[in-house]
């Protein structure tokens, strides 16, 4: 169920949404040690928004994992920058990464949840 939304003030077209929401698909299975078949990924291009003062291309990304164990964090957000650095053409430093592990009680797929 890892769930990745990523928000950018870069102006993408549908077709780079959807390249980078593929490749970050295969990004965010390989930081957390999922099967693919459970990543899902959104890409939303052209929002509105500043990072210090700046327009300049920025990124704020929202990554949801069960069990994303804290020790973790620090290379998932490392993979995740790289990610929108070369997917995207953010700069790393403008980049923030909001990570949590929801209690699987409170997650839904399918008509149920995970708990």
């Amino acid at each position: 169920m890892p769930t990745l939304i990523v928000q950018t003030n870069r102006e993408l077209t549908r077709s780079e949404e959807a390249d980078a929401a593929r490749h970050g698909s295969r990004v965010v299975a390989t930081l957390v040690d999922k099967d693919e078949r459970w990543v899902m990924v959104s890409v939303r291009g052209g929002v509105t928004m500043t990072y210090g003062g700046s327009d300049a291309p920025c990124a704020y990304l929202e990554l949801k994992s069960l069990g994303l164990a804290v020790e973790a964090c620090e290379a998932v957000a490392e993979g995740l920058c790289v990610f929108v650095e070369q997917a995207l053409g953010v700069p790393r430093d403008r980049v923030y990464v909001e990570m949590s592990a929801p209690d699987p009680r409170r997650f839904g797929w399918d008509g149920g949840t995970f708990g």
